[in-house]
């Protein structure tokens, strides 16, 4: 039996070309056993008919926030307390603005205000209307408030570019809402991620960083999702697909990645810092573009360091999580990783070693040398999902007794 069946799951369709997958999650749903009724803003309507909702969920398509055929003349109440729970897809930039700001001037956003069930967003919009600020605003709003984040993914778009801002597929969005009401070993556990590479800014054109693509960081996401656990990725700036069922917040800086991490740091039982944040940033950035100086001078720059991030959080005196941190070595790897697990304060390390040909970053494989006190494991070359896999069964069995 499905994990969703008997469910009461509310979809919300806002306005956007994505919306034409809308009804394939309907159908998907009550394959999974779940009952659903629909909610469409104006917008939506401009995309599907509402005729087509109802033909896949075999009920009415509400979308009047005064609509005097509901109990009472209150139909977002009555939805809000039928719901278990509420899935937006896709999530507009402007219904997420309005949701941020707390509005209630349609159906969709009242009973959101009215309800008390889990609110997740599959946001779906252009690339750079993802990127600017203001929506990247409104989405760490959404998520202090606790609403989810499914996706989005990266790829083609409507509009022709390529990039953030793609909606999840219904099979996606649907497992996604299954898997918290998974049986893993990591049921009712919250695992927070750090992953990916930072950029930390020399002038408006120039940064430094290093060769992370954040595959491992998330591999290791994907791995604790299938386990089970409410997963946070906090993501620098790399090109992977957010894992199923995954909340991501990027940023693209050291500080952003502290801030984030440390603010859902109370919220956190397991601690895994796979990436490769850098170690110093410019002590100044320059406001304009440093120019090559006439006669071919050299350029010094000052650096100053970053925070420590996996040694703040190892060092908690309330809350503190189980800690994993990660070394990448090019020497003298296992003295290095364990002196690293004891001078940071983590349970555990994870060692790879790079600048080798076909392991650590930029590729596909990876092998790591595990260490914790009085403790090693060796997991062999592997392809990185199954090695995050592993790994992951080797934190559960440290940090609970259990595999």
């Amino acid at each position: 039996m499905s994990e969703l069946h008997g469910h009461h799951i509310l979809l919300g369709v806002s306005g956007g070309i994505a919306a034409y997958k809308s009804p394939e999650i309907v159908r998907r749903l009550r394959e999974a056993g779940a009952e659903v009724r629909v909610v469409m803003t104006a917008a939506a309507r401009a995309f599907v008919q509402p005729l087509t909702f109802q033909a896949v969920s075999g009920r009415p398509v509400h979308h009047d926030l005064l609509d005097a055929d509901a109990e009472a003349a209150m139909g977002h109440i009555e939805l809000a307390r039928w719901a278990d729970h509420v899935l937006i897809a896709p999530a507009s930039a402007d219904l997420m603005a309005r949701l941020a700001q707390g509005l209630a001037d349609d159906l969709l956003t009242t009973l959101c205000l009215a309800t008390d069930a889990p609110i997740s967003l599959a946001p779906a919009m252009n690339r750079l209307m993802w990127a600017n600020p203001a929506t990247r605003e409104n989405r760490e709003t959404l998520l202090r408030r606790g609403f989810h984040l499914l996706g989005p993914g990266e790829g083609d778009q409507a509009c022709g570019e390529v990039g953030a801002g793609r909606m999840w597929e219904p099979e996606a969005l649907v497992a996604a809402l299954a898997a918290p009401a998974s049986r893993g070993p990591l049921r009712g556990r919250r695992v927070l991620i750090t992953a990916g590479p930072t950029r930390e800014a020399i002038d408006p054109v120039r940064y430094l960083s290093n060769r992370s693509t954040g595959r491992m960081g998330f591999a290791i996401a994907a791995a604790a999702a299938e386990r089970g656990a409410t997963v946070t990725m906090v993501a620098g700036p790399c090109e992977s697909a957010t894992p199923c069922g995954v909340e991501r917040i990027d940023v693209e800086s050291a500080a952003e990645m502290h801030a984030v991490v440390m603010a859902r740091l109370a919220d956190t039982d397991v601690f895994i810092a796979a990436a490769a944040v850098a170690d110093y940033r410019a002590a100044r950035q320059a406001p304009a573009k440093i120019k090559k100086a006439d006669g071919g001078e050299g350029l010094t720059l000052e650096l100053v360091p970053n925070p420590d991030i996996l040694a703040e959080v190892a060092g908690a005196a309330e809350g503190r999580p189980y800690v994993v941190g990660f070394a990448a070595e090019t020497e003298r790897l296992a003295e290095y990783a364990e002196a690293k697990r004891r001078r940071k304060g983590a349970d555990m390390i994870a060692a790879n070693w790079v600048g080798r040909p076909g392991s650590g970053f930029e590729s596909e494989r990876n092998a790591l040398e595990v260490f914790w006190d009085g403790g090693h494991a060796s997991l062999a070359d592997a392809p990185k999902a199954e090695l995050a896999s592993n790994l992951m069964d080797l934190i559960v069995e440290r940090a609970y007794g259990q595999r």
